[in-house]
């Protein structure tokens, strides 16, 4: 009893000192547009994801992933704008993966292949670009391989909230044929369904989604916010709509808790980021497994 009413007495004060915490943190700029670029990536990576996770894409997600660092690398060796090649590249490569067609997911050979190419010719362009740079400087390369939510500029915030906004918008217009071809292209291709030409839209989704992330997370940890949401949805909730949500939900509390922590803990965002998704998608997994497990024991005991 005695311990029930010291907590009563201290929670206004627990209140207060967290609304002043927050007030603090989004005093700072480099908070507010980690928060401002964070939100929308977020959102975007647990809607997509869903349907990764659905078309079984998640091999070629990965892959896309990868293409990033290459196509950011290649554009600055040139002589061009990094975030142009970025996205050039990644667009490009989306599309060629498209044109597999509603099958892409069962054509993991062909995507390895090019992945294996493609990470060559990074490493071909980081060496040059090492190589011509003053001192050998390979800080670009190290950006855009992990990327940092802390620090994003202002106009990097702002463009990745105005891109991850009109993902949202094109997503959630194409949403239903979307999940209709997802589930059934063949009966959706006979409703008179755009299959393929929904499948290209939908992959060039991904390739903006993945590539307007990379300056946040990263390259190699851009799956932990497009994949690890949408799987542990879909292991827990079964009808559609609710799990799309669900995954961005999911994704929003990764990356704000992660924000959170990040501002106290000296570790890396993206490193908190992907270690909070991957730790409740085992603690799903085991939960899941423990409740099978305790039923069939219950079953053969009846």
């Amino acid at each position: 009893m005695t311990n029930l009413i010291t907590l009563l007495v201290h929670t206004p004060l627990l209140l207060l000192n967290l609304v002043q915490d927050l007030h603090d943190m989004l005093s700072l700029d480099f908070m507010r547009y980690a928060f401002l670029a964070g939100t929308p990536i977020a959102i975007v990576c647990g809607l997509v994801g869903y349907f990764v996770v659905l078309r079984d894409l998640t091999f070629a997600t990965e892959a896309l992933a990868h293409v990033t660092f290459t196509g950011a690398l290649l554009a600055v060796v040139v002589g061009s704008d990094a975030l142009l090649g970025l996205f050039g590249v990644t667009v490009i490569v989306a599309l060629g993966i498209s044109v597999l067609g509603t099958r892409a997911q069962v054509k993991d050979v062909e995507v390895g292949t090019v992945l294996a190419w493609i990470l060559g010719l990074g490493a071909l362009c980081l060496s040059i670009y090492t190589s011509q740079s003053s001192g050998g400087n390979s800080t670009i390369g190290v950006n855009y391989l992990f990327g940092s939510l802390f620090g994003l500029q202002a106009q990097q915030a702002k463009l990745v909230a105005v891109i991850g906004i009109g993902i949202i918008v094109v997503l959630l217009v194409i949403t239903r044929p979307l999940l209709f071809a997802s589930l059934d292209p063949e009966v959706a291709r006979t409703r008179g369904v755009p299959v393929q030409g929904i499948s290209a839209v939908f992959m060039l989704l991904v390739a903006l989604t993945i590539a307007q992330a990379v300056p946040a997370v990263g390259a190699l940890l851009n799956s932990a916010l497009i994949v690890t949401p949408a799987a542990i949805a879909h292991r827990l909730v079964a009808r559609p709509f609710v799990a799309l949500f669900l995954s961005a939900g999911l994704s929003l509390a990764f990356v704000w808790i992660g924000l959170i922590i990040g501002f106290y803990a000296p570790y890396p965002v993206s490193f908190l980021i992907s270690t909070l998704a991957f730790v409740t998608y085992v603690a799903v997994v085991t939960w899941q497994w423990l409740s099978t497990a305790s039923l069939s024991r219950l079953v053969n005991k009846t």
